[in-house]
């Protein structure tokens, strides 16, 4: 396997590829009186499986006009219309008349990834070594001295490229086993992409059409229909309820779903406590909240399984283009998986689940050929309704909701009213025909809703946003802070102790994206900037803004570690990350 990465210069162009196995980096270059060797090029395209980050979106087509004989004016001119024009590489390629040979074996990390970051930031997220911009404005001529930089660069590009590659190896080595079952290439796709895709390709398969994506008209408006199996006691919910069937939604000018303003602006109130309506799900609006389980008191999540999926199939929701064959194939998914996943097949019944989860996403993409936003909303509001009754019952029968969030609740209830509860939650099931599935907690900590970390009973953690483990969806801030804050919510580990018994430097590292790029000290930093806080840098000395001086956001007394120290340096200042752990602390009612 070979990675590979583009740089393009108006007098320059490299093309630097690196061998997974040992990295050894070969480097194909076209400046002045040098060309590269394009049977040399052509051969390790055509005899190697190449990986790269937005190869598709931008490296293939450069090389394809590359191996073409374009020199570098014209190979400059097709990267500035490929990168700042919103055409897609495709049909830029088209018009150009390049044409990437079909027996390149390439695969495209870029979607694989989750969160849609920049290589720079995923890097950041995984710690890489060294975090570096491009070195040389885009449109800056490189003579000799400038290339051995750029060569670098590119190869650090290469390594990052590469560690995001091992990063992803499960989801890709899913893909690889998808790609062979359902004999097309989805290893460059994205979770979404690839449900679209395979329930496509199974309803082709079921009725002989192809499925392409519906073009609604610009006043294009719907209203959310009862779904038969909401209702409430309360004369309060039964308002909502009633409001929102008779509320027109509408579209913005990017196909998505506007919210409605009295939805926006009025919450639901129930038993003293406010729950926010919206588009993708219910919130509960608590803040610095800490409860806690006792003798004489329970606290357990309630989440419902599956619970988009099931909505979709128990409403029988099926998107116009489609038709009811859909629900068939969609039935057919979901029931394949549940028998992977009760007879150990742990391969199946990952990819179904992405087909089964990722295909609920698209009713809101314009660009898919399950777009339809009226299904989206009476999946989202009748999900928000559902638990909206759940609360209203689970209330009934004696207990407190302390939180509440898209797809479950968190309960505290006596001891003496769980049987109560409990049969309030069996006949929510069989009005709804969902799944309850309970986790009893020995603590529950909350900044807000969507930043909390739970105790389990019998052990481990269970934590959103700020408390969630560490990963490429979210960029590090700090997490000895997080890490303290667990441990003492766990055993009541001492945040100082957790700190100042830490020695890995990573944990004390904030990574930031920088429009514009960085500086420090008249350094320029680039777009992604990492850095920790420093007893040795000025408490009032910032890391800037390159565009307009203004400050990153908390790098006041941080110093950049651009390149990744072998060891803690003696210069982070613990005390600071301390007391932050000691508000953070606060934040959520721990002290």
């Amino acid at each position: 396997m070979i990675v590979l990465d583009v740089e393009t210069y108006p007098d320059y162009w490299l093309l630097a590829m690196m061998d997974k196995r040992d990295g050894r980096v070969v480097c194909f270059e076209r400046y002045s009186d040098h060309d590269f060797n394009a049977r040399s090029l052509g051969a390790a395209m055509a005899r190697n499986q190449t990986i790269s980050f937005n190869g598709f979106g931008y490296d293939l087509p450069m090389i394809a006009a590359a191996l073409e004989g374009w020199d570098n004016a014209s190979l400059k001119r097709l990267s500035d219309q490929i990168i700042t024009t919103p055409r897609p590489a495709w049909a830029i390629c088209r018009d150009a008349g390049i044409a990437i040979p079909p027996e390149w074996d390439h695969v495209d990390i870029m979607n694989v990834a989750p969160g849609q970051s920049s290589l720079k930031i995923y890097g950041g997220r995984l710690h890489s070594p060294r975090l570096q911009d491009l070195p040389y404005d885009p449109d800056d001529l490189i003579d000799a001295d400038r290339r051995d930089a750029l060569r670098r660069y590119c190869v650090n590009d290469l390594q990052t490229t590469s560690l995001l590659h091992d990063k992803l190896s499960d989801a890709i080595s899913l893909r690889d086993t998808m790609s062979a079952e359902y004999g097309m290439d989805l290893r460059s796709k994205s979770d979404a992409q690839m449900a679209e895709t395979l329930i496509k390709s199974e309803l082709t398969a079921t009725t002989g059409r192809r499925y392409a994506t519906p073009k609604l008209p610009s006043d294009y408006g719907f209203t959310y229909q009862d779904p038969g199996i909401v209702s409430f006691e309360t004369p309060h919910l039964q308002s909502v309820f009633d409001r929102l069937k008779q509320t027109r939604f509408g579209l913005d000018k990017n196909g998505a779903v506007q919210l409605p303003e009295w939805l926006r602006v009025e919450p639901v109130t129930i038993a003293g406590r406010t729950y926010r309506m919206g588009i993708g799900g219910l919130h509960s609006a608590e803040q610095n909240q800490s409860v806690m389980a006792s003798d004489d008191r329970l606290l357990f999540d309630l989440d419902v399984a599956s619970y988009y999926p099931n909505i979709i199939l128990q409403q029988q929701l099926a998107p116009k283009t489609l038709g009811r064959e859909f629900l068939d194939v969609y039935q057919s998914i979901v029931d394949r998986r549940l028998h992977a996943k009760r007879t150990g097949d742990g391969v199946t019944n990952a990819a179904l689940k992405i087909a089964v989860n990722g295909s609920f996403g698209k009713f809101g993409s314009k660009y898919s050929a399950l777009y339809s936003p009226d299904l989206l909303i009476q999946t989202t509001i009748t999900g928000q309704l559902a638990l909206l009754m759940l609360i209203e019952r689970v209330i009934a029968a004696g207990a407190n909701v302390v939180s509440a969030n898209t797809d479950g609740i968190v309960v505290s209830c006596p001891v003496e009213c769980e049987s109560d509860v409990e049969r309030a939650a069996w006949g929510w099931m069989l009005d709804t025909t969902y799944e309850l599935e309970r986790t009893d907690y020995r603590l529950m900590a909350s900044r807000d809703v969507n930043n909390y970390l739970a105790v389990k009973v019998g052990g481990g953690t269970k934590g959103k946003g700020a408390f969630a483990s560490p990963s490429l969806m979210k960029n590090p801030d700090g997490n000895i802070f997080y890490t303290a804050v667990i441990a003492y919510a766990e055993s009541g580990t001492p945040v100082a102790e957790t700190i100042n018994g830490c020695d890995d430097i990573r944990q004390f590292l904030t990574v930031r994206t920088v429009k514009g790029g960085a500086v420090w000290r008249g350094e320029a930093l680039g777009k992604a900037v990492r850095f920790y806080a420093s007893t040795s840098v000025p408490a009032d000395e910032p890391i800037l803004y390159a565009t307009n001086g203004h400050k990153v956001a908390r790098s006041d007394g941080c110093r950049p570690v651009m390149d990744l120290p072998g060891q803690c340096p003696d210069d982070i200042d613990r005390q600071r990350y301390i007391e932050r752990a000691e508000k953070l602390l606060c934040e959520v009612g721990l002290s």
